[in-house]
């Protein structure tokens, strides 16, 4: 148990690259919210530091003596705590449902990206549209797609999915060329001021082993 929480700073721990982490940092960067971001650059680092983790893996979000691990975990701490996770029960549920199918794309990607990247153009041809195509309808149910997942008011679902956008483009340009409210709606998202600055001075890859 820890009394002055409140006031320590989170520590995000993860490896220098953008991978499970990155809506969390997204998250906390456009919130504003104070954290030092730690990043294992070297392998003795990690192993130095692997079994002071809960499951003896990154992300990790610490606060004092406190550690949340699991990256959807982490979202979802981070989310209650700051007012991102919808009003109603049914928004509440929507955003849960949203981020976790945002999270089993992400899965496909990156079993490709590590495992079978010689399949990158059937993945471009077969998985995205028919993924994109399933969450750009979900997009539309909350103001017609123009704003954030449910409406109105950002949520902790919109940093997984503005990052999800993000990589597929960097996988091929023209990824979200059929889906234009995805492709709006990743616009806005990487207009917004502290995201702007964000990603103008983020110098990390996607993935550790050189692919994206």
């Amino acid at each position: 148990v820890f009394s002055n929480s409140a006031k320590m700073t989170y520590k995000l721990y993860y490896f220098a690259i953008r991978g499970l982490a990155e809506p969390i940092r997204l998250l906390l960067v456009d919130q504003g919210v104070d954290f030092e971001d730690i990043q294992f650059t070297k392998g003795e680092e990690w192993f130095a530091m692997k079994d002071k983790f809960a499951f003896g893996q990154v992300p990790a979000l610490k606060q004092g003596d406190f550690e949340v691990p699991q990256s959807g975990a982490i979202l979802r701490h981070l989310a209650r705590k700051h007012g991102l996770v919808g009003d109603t029960e049914e928004e509440k549920a929507f955003v849960d449902f949203f981020h976790e199918g945002v999270k089993d794309l992400h899965l496909k990607y990156t079993g490709m990206i590590y495992r079978e990247y010689e399949k990158k153009d059937e993945f471009l041809a077969n998985v995205y549209p028919v993924e994109w195509a399933k969450i750009e309808k979900l997009l539309k149910m909350h103001a017609n797609g123009e704003k954030f997942v449910i409406g109105d008011k950002i949520s902790y679902a919109d940093y997984m999915l503005f990052e999800e956008l993000d990589i597929a483009l960097i996988l091929c340009s023209k990824s979200l060329d059929a889906f234009p409210t995805l492709k709006a709606y990743h616009q806005r998202m990487a207009a917004r001021p502290k995201i702007k600055e964000y990603i103008a001075k983020r110098n990390i890859p996607v993935n550790n082993n050189g692919k994206q």
